[in-house]
Parts: C-alpha cells; structure tokens; sequence
C-alpha cells in the first residue's frame, strides 16, 4: 500500500476511526522532522463517550500507528504519571502535536500540557541527591573493577542511565529513555551531550574506561564526590 503523507493519513485515520471523538493531535517524530523509515504516526485522540484510556498499535494507510485515546479527563492521570517520571511522553506529544481534529477542547489541553512542561519536574531533595550519588559510586566502582568484558558493556549501560539522570534532575531538566537520553541532553547542554556521547563511545569501541570516568567525576563533583563510607539509608533502631 501506497505511504500517505503523514496529515493525510492522520486525518483519514481519524475520520474512518473516531468520527465521533472531539479531538485528535498528531505528534512525535513525523512532527520534529525527525522521521526515520521505521517511524509511525503517533496520535493521541480525545473522546467524551471513552469510559476508559487504552493505546493500540495498528497499521493504516502505508503507516504503523500508535493510538492514545482518552476521555476528556483521563489524560491528565496521565499527564501527571509521566511527570511524576520525569519523562513527559505525553505532555510532549500534545503539546508539540498537530490538530487532526478539534471541537473546541485542543487548545485548553495543549495550554496544560506547554503549563506542566514548562514547569520542570520536581525538585530533588537533598537526601535523594545523596542516595543518587551513592548508587552512581555503587556502579562506578564496578565498572572500574570490573575485568569482564561482557560485564562491563551492561554496567557501562547503567551508568549511561544514572548519570544522564543525574545531571538533568539536579538541573531542573525532564529526562529521557532510549533515544531520548542523548536528546534531552542535547536540550539542556549539546556541548556536554557530545561529551557525554564521545565517552561511551570510545569505550564501547576500544574498552578506554578514563573518559566516562572522568565525566562522572565531573558531574558529582559539585555535590561532593564520590561517596561511599558513611553513607545511610534508612535509620538504625536497635531493640534492647
């Protein structure tokens, strides 16, 4: 079957689909210009007879397509799902998205959305930073230790994760997850995220530990290192 263009396909979509829904916006990659050949439509669809929200993958129109369908109420659990997350999946697409359709609701949802994003997410208190900072020191002295080289390409992962993470919460930042790691990085610093990519790279292509290393020293550095002695979680209470 012949590829639509993205719109058209949408707008298809929805009047076959959901002819009745009140809304629908057409978001993700296809809306960034960031499409690749194995890209889909992802369309999140606002109907006032949904009693509950589901998500269906299908394909339609040359296109594999993710739906997210609501009720006019049930988007905002998930608004605060993904917020509370600190990847704000949902929040973005709307935001960002394309009216396929709208009955008058779209621009109250999106103005929600842009609200909740500009925001940021919570602040981290001091004892998660300092938990934060232990796990990272946890995994980092695995991945110097460790010998293994098929041990160390998974720990190396990990610590992708947690210092990506570190960085962008203890700067107000969202966060990413697969792809978006390197993206919300680039949001917040490009220089540091070329850096950051630079590093693993190097190590995934020759083992060279010394750049990831010196990059989560950098990072924890301003927040007192390294830390391991001392440090607790939970309180101590002895029965006497």
């Amino acid at each position: 079957m012949v590829k639509l263009d993205p719109i058209q396909a949408a707008t298809q979509f929805i009047a076959e689909q959901f002819p009745n829904c009140q809304g629908a916006v057409l978001g993700g990659s296809v809306v960034r210009g960031e499409a690749t050949e194995t890209s889909d439509l992802d369309i999140v669809i606002f109907d006032e007879s949904l009693q509950s929200s589901f998500r269906e993958s299908l394909t339609a129109f040359g296109w594999p397509i993710e739906i997210f369908v609501h009720n006019l109420f049930s988007y905002r659990y998930f608004f605060e799902m993904d917020c509370k997350d600190a990847i704000p999946t949902m929040p973005r697409m709307v935001s960002e998205g394309i009216v396929i359709k709208d009955e008058g609701i779209i621009q109250s949802i999106k103005q929600e959305a842009i609200a909740l994003l500009s925001h940021g997410p919570e602040k981290w208190s001091d004892e998660t930073i300092i938990e934060k900072r232990y796990f990272i020191t946890d995994v980092l002295d695995d991945f110097i230790g460790s010998k293994i080289r098929a041990e160390e390409i998974f720990i190396a992962n990990t610590l992708a994760n947690l210092v990506h993470e570190f960085v962008l919460r203890i700067n107000g930042h969202w966060i990413g997850s697969s792809k978006w790691i390197v993206r919300a990085l680039k949001i917040y610093d490009e220089k540091f995220a070329q850096e950051f990519v630079d590093a693993f790279d190097k190590f995934y292509q020759s083992g060279e530990k010394d750049n990831i290393i010196a990059i989560v020293d950098k990072v924890l550095e301003p927040y007192g290192g390294r830390l391991f002695d001392g440090f607790l979680l939970g309180e101590k209470i002895f029965n006497r």
